[in-house]
């Protein structure tokens, strides 16, 4: 057992400990700068952040390979973390890792991050065989893959590898939905809510009208909507003429994505076709425009892949078994995959993501960590076409 589990669950929790918020990840980046110059990589930070507003970018490192003329392989996870991520308190009751109920744990993506410098400290130490490693910690994930978006891949030397982004060790995740971000703008009329109301167009009401129309949550079993932020109104005593939705649909299937995006858009403009009064002769009636963008396609990495193979054999080395599933959520390998990249994720053992009931069970990161060793060490003895030199 050459993954030093005491030396991963203290690096986790001390990586925890660093707030890293999307856009706000510098402290945590130059840790990790720090801990991949000290391995031996070649570390660079590029200028990803400049673009999102934020104020560090992705860290790039390169680590030589050593006795292998296997081809390069990539692996990456995400240092941002979702809110409330500031001031995080790690608890540790046996092999549970969670928080004090107050914020996010990290886990999501720390775990990943955690797991990739400890697999390097071990084939630094030990001297093993592998290829060339391309390490990628992206920022901005959360923040709808911005970090990834950004990524110059031109700066790696790795076309394949894995992003170590997700709950259950045994999955390897290589779908995922496509998604589409929506922004909805409602515009009333306003007038003074206790002299004249009559007078108002309530755009919160007909933003509510429309929302309770729609289908949320839970479509099918391709297919999730939600609408996660609602803005509006200046003050109790008028009635509001603008509200702001911000909402996502994520699904495997475009055909339904584009339906589910095309259903919460019509359902607020017949909302707003209900909405109309006359005013000194005039109709005045609430209208809504609709911004709708692709967040990100689909990842769907076929069984028949070289990374898929290795980790299923990587696996059996190990007396496990692997399987391959398909995952709910966006994430950097979405990105990566469209980018010219085969990628696919992971799991690390996160739970609960998200939520301030987020926890860990710290056996499954040892695990995880033991299955990428066995991948970079697997991924060794294959040559630059990626055929096994074992007989």
């Amino acid at each position: 057992m050459l993954i030093n589990h005491e030396r991963l669950k203290n690096f986790l929790i001390e990586l925890i400990k660093i707030d890293s918020l999307s856009r706000k990840e510098l402290d945590v980046a130059l840790r990790l700068k720090r801990e991949m110059e000290e391995l031996g990589a070649t570390v660079l930070i590029d200028n990803a952040g400049e673009k999102v507003g934020g104020n560090v970018g992705n860290l790039i490192a390169h680590f030589p390979g050593h006795r292998s003329p296997a081809a390069p392989l990539l692996l990456s996870a995400h240092m941002d973390t979702v809110v409330p991520g500031e001031g995080v308190v790690p608890i540790l009751e046996g092999d549970i890792l969670r928080t004090d109920g107050r914020t996010v744990l990290g886990g999501d993506d720390k775990s990943g991050v955690a797991i990739i410098c400890e697999v390097m400290r071990v084939i630094k130490e030990n001297r093993l065989t592998c290829s060339p490693i391309d390490v990628v910690f992206t920022i901005c994930e959360e923040a709808g893959l911005m970090g990834a978006k950004c990524l110059d891949v031109g700066q790696l030397r790795a076309r394949t590898g894995l992003v170590l982004d997700s709950d259950s060790v045994g999955y390897l995740f290589t779908q995922a939905p496509a998604a589409n971000l929506m922004e909805f703008h409602v515009y009333g009329l306003e007038a003074h809510a206790g002299i004249c109301p009559e007078k108002g167009i309530n755009a919160i009401k007909v933003a509510a009208d429309g929302i309770a129309k729609m289908q949320l949550g839970r479509i099918d079993d391709e297919t999730t909507a939600n609408i996660g932020v609602i803005e509006g109104g200046a003050a109790v005593n008028i009635v509001p003429n603008r509200v702001v939705l911000r909402a996502k649909a994520r699904s495997h299937s475009l055909e339904k994505l584009d339906r589910q995006t095309e259903h919460m858009k019509h359902c607020l403009e017949e909302a707003a076709a209900r909405h109309t009064i006359e005013l000194d002769g005039k109709r005045y009636t609430a209208r809504i425009e609709a911004k709708i963008e692709r967040d990100y396609d689909r990842m769907d990495v076929p069984e028949t892949a070289p990374i898929v193979k290795l980790v299923h054999a990587a696996a059996k080395n190990l007396n496990l078994e692997v399987k391959t599933h398909a995952y709910g959520g966006g994430c950097d390998a979405n990105v990566l995959n469209q980018k010219g990249l085969v990628v696919a994720n992971l799991g690390t053992g996160m739970r609960e993501i998200h939520t301030v009931n987020e926890w860990l069970d710290l056996k499954d990161l040892y695990l995880s960590a033991q299955i990428v060793l066995e991948i970079i060490k697997l991924n060794a003895t294959q040559n630059s076409l990626g055929v096994s030199r074992r007989g």
